[in-house]
């Protein structure tokens, strides 16, 4: 009979936990770089978001302070509008009042100079005035009648700084001095007055030009500072922008983050799993095998080495079945023995060899396991220290989620503010631009003409002056 061993294939089976385990190392491997890349990534988002913190912290409160100043700003300019258009209400109604006296007064003088100069009157004075000689109203002296023709002659070349190009008041003086009785003291008192009224005139157009310059320098100072408030609204909402779709994409990567890193866990466990249970298998067969191969070598010193031998062994391993041995024979009846030669002889030598084998092999069974126990030992230690990183990373994550929500939410209300401040800046720059027209329908006209009119005024006031220098002398003289 022969004795076959079954299920004895070691070197296979070394050779398919030692490629497991390579692909295991390559698995992990891919795994560190990972984590290192990801470490590396996470660091310098880390340090970009704390400087952008520390600039957006210093941007708040440069912020809150401009929004102190831009609300003062606004009182300021709210009291001011209030004051202008309580000064305007006031000033309209007078100028409303003083144009009405004014057109009385032209219309009556008008009026006064259409019936002094019609024919009927004229016709009427020559009738009734005194011939020349006679006692009448009108000094008929040559002497008097040449000072008055030269006054008329002065009074007549005076400009006319007025708007409208008219004087009245020159004309009723030109009329009082071409009458037939000329009262010079009168007419010296007139000329007085109109003087009187041409600087009048000059200082309200000072006045208002001062008024004018004044009011434009403060609405252009308003003007550039809502325009630098605006400019710093559009500032913060171009920011706010920025950090909203920035915080936006760090939230949405630290949730992928975190969906990849279970992934990864999870992943990780199940190879864990799978390389435990091919350790258990290794140990089971291992084990099984050195059980064989002990069963083996307790058989061959029961026939070689009877005093080596165990009987336990034999009855252990037949109740666990650890060895499989199957006896071939021919099928069909047994042949004749052979003829023998003698008695037989133990081959003690070939046995010693055998059981040197089965010994080495044994010997690289328990190197086996027990190299096997000590990569189950580090894997399990690597994989454990892997979940505490990862649980620590998913805590440090979890808890960026939450800050990332917070500062969007903050972003949010940021930018809100902001763009409601900055229509509001817009609104205010729109009654600033207003007011700032209004002005120039008002002052225009004054400003374009002041030199013109102040040169005008000028001149009448000095040809009236030489008309009272005229009349005076002629007084004095007379």
């Amino acid at each position: 009979p022969q004795v076959v061993l079954h299920g004895l294939d070691v070197h296979a089976e070394l050779k398919e936990t030692v490629a497991k385990e390579a692909a295991a190392v390559k698995v992990f491997n891919e795994l560190v770089a990972s984590k290192k890349k990801q470490v590396s990534i996470l660091t310098a988002s880390i340090e970009e978001k704390l400087e952008r913190v520390g600039k957006l912290g210093v941007d708040i409160e440069t912020m809150k302070n401009d929004l102190g100043d831009s609300k003062q700003a606004l009182e300021d300019d709210k009291k001011f509008l209030a004051d202008l258009k309580a000064n305007c209400d006031s000033k309209k109604e007078e100028w409303e009042e003083r144009k009405t006296l004014r057109g009385e007064e032209l219309a009556a003088i008008a009026e006064t100079i259409t019936v002094l100069n019609s024919d009927d009157a004229l016709e009427l004075f020559k009738k009734t005035l005194p011939d020349q000689g006679a006692s009448s109203l009108v000094q008929v002296k040559t002497k008097t009648a040449a000072i008055a023709a030269k006054a008329v002659r002065i009074v007549r070349r005076v400009p006319r700084s007025d708007r409208r190009g008219v004087r009245p008041e020159i004309d009723l003086i030109a009329l009082a001095l071409q009458g037939r009785k000329v009262d010079f003291s009168k007419v010296t008192n007139m000329i007085d007055t109109m003087v009187g009224v041409l600087k009048q005139e000059q200082t309200d157009d000072d006045e208002k030009k001062k008024y004018c310059a004044d009011k434009f320098d403060h609405a252009d100072d308003k003007k550039k500072s809502h325009a630098h408030t605006i400019s710093k609204f559009q500032m913060a909402v171009e920011e706010a922008t920025e950090g909203l779709s920035t915080v936006t994409n760090e939230l949405k990567a630290l949730e992928t983050g975190i969906q990849t890193l279970d992934k990864e866990v999870a992943e990780a466990t199940r190879q864990r799993k799978e390389e435990h249970a091919d350790f258990l298998d290794l140990i089971a067969a291992d084990t099984a095998a050195k059980q064989l191969l002990g069963f083996a070598k307790n058989k061959l010193n029961k026939f070689y080495n009877p005093a080596l031998y165990k009987p336990s062994q034999d009855k252990a391993a037949s109740a666990a079945g650890a060895a499989i041995f199957t006896q071939l024979r021919k099928k069909g009846a047994p042949p004749p023995p052979p003829e023998t030669f003698g008695a037989y002889a133990k081959k003690t030598e070939g046995s010693n060899g055998v059981m040197a084998m089965m010994d080495m092999l044994i010997k690289d069974l328990d190197k086996e396991m027990t190299e096997g126990k000590v990569q189950e030992e580090h894997d399990q230690a690597e994989y454990e220290q892997m979940l505490t990183d990862s649980k620590a990373k998913r805590v440090a994550d979890s808890k960026s989620v939450t800050l990332k929500k917070t500062a969007k939410a903050d972003l949010e209300a940021e930018l809100a503010d902001s763009k409601e401040s900055k229509a509001g800046a817009e609104k205010e720059l729109k009654q600033v631009q207003s007011y700032i027209m209004s002005l120039h329908q008002e002052c225009d006209w004054l400003l374009q003409y002041f030199d013109v009119r102040k040169e005008a005024r000028s001149a009448e006031v000095d040809q009236l002056v030489e008309a009272k220098a005229v009349l005076s002398g002629a007084e004095f003289s007379s």
